[in-house]
C-alpha cells in the first residue's frame, strides 16, 4: 500500500532554514540549512546519492541508517516550485532545477507552481518533472499512481511540506532535529497541535547529537 512520506530538518528551537530574500541564489535552502543537515550531508548515502562520492567506508551509524530509510521504496516524489529553483530562476527556459543533469530522485517529480502548465522536462537517471497548478489531493492521487505501489515522498520545502502536514496527508513523518539553536526561519510545529495523537512517535539520538524523530499513522 503507498504510504505518503516526508523527511524535514529542524534545529532544537524548532525552525526549520528559511530562503535568503535578498539573494535566494546564494542560499536556495537559506543560510542556515548547513548547520541543520551537517550530519545528513556527512553520511554515506548523502555522499554517493547526491555527490557521486562512493569513497568513503560506510560507517553504519544511525544518521545514515535514516538517511537509507528516506530514500528506499520510493516511487514518486512531491516538491515545491521554492524547491525546484523556479522563484529563483523564473524567466529561464533552460533552468532545469538545483540538481544538475542527473538528479537524484530516480522517479517522476511533481513539482507544485502556479506558472503551470509547462513541459515535463526528462533527467538522466530517471528522473522526470512534472509541473502541476492542482490541489494537494489531486497531484497525490496523480503521484501515487506513477508510484505503483510504492511510497510517494514529498521532499518539501518547508511550505510544501507544512501544507500536507496540516491537510492531514501525511503517514511517515522524520524529522531529523540538529543540535543547533537557529531563532530565525520558518516555525516547523506551528499548527500541528495533536500530532502525536494521530500517529506514533518515537525518538532516537545519533553519536552526531542529532535527534531523529518518527511519527507514523498506523
Amino acid at each position: 500500500m503507498t504510504r505518503v512520506r516526508l523527511d524535514l530538518f529542524a534545529s532544537l528551537d524548532g525552525y526549520a532554514p528559511a530562503p535568503s530574500a535578498d539573494h535566494p541564489s546564494d542560499h536556495p535552502m537559506g543560510e542556515d540549512w548547513g548547520a541543520v543537515t551537517a550530519a545528513y550531508t556527512a553520511t554515506r548515502t548523502f555522499r554517493e546519492r547526491v555527490l557521486g562520492d562512493t569513497s568513503g567506508e560506510d560507517a553504519g551509524d544511525l544518521d545514515d541508517q535514516y538517511a537509507a530509510a528516506a530514500v528506499e521504496g520510493v516511487g514518486a516524489e512531491i516538491m515545491g516550485a521554492a524547491m525546484f529553483g523556479l522563484h529563483t530562476f523564473p524567466d529561464d527556459p533552460d533552468w532545469k532545477g538545483w540538481w544538475g543533469d542527473q538528479p537524484p530522485f530516480g522517479t517522476p517529480v511533481y513539482v507544485l507552481t502556479h506558472t503551470a502548465p509547462r513541459p515535463s522536462i526528462e533527467m538522466t537517471g530517471g528522473t522526470t518533472f512534472h509541473f502541476r497548478d492542482d490541489t494537494l489531493d489531486a497531484v497525490l492521487a496523480e503521484a501515487s499512481e506513477a508510484a505503483d505501489g510504492q511510497d510517494v515522498r514529498v521532499g518539501g520545502g518547508i511550505g510544501t511540506a507544512r501544507d500536507f502536514l496540516r491537510a492531514g496527508l501525511v503517514d511517515d513523518l522524520h524529522v531529523m532535529v540538529a543540535p543547533v539553536l537557529l531563532d530565525r526561519g520558518v516555525r516547523v510545529w506551528d499548527e500541528l497541535r495533536g500530532l502525536e495523537r494521530t500517529h506514533r512517535v518515537t525518538s532516537e539520538v545519533a553519536e552526531s547529537g542529532t535527534i531523529h524523530l518518527s511519527f507514523r499513522r498506523d
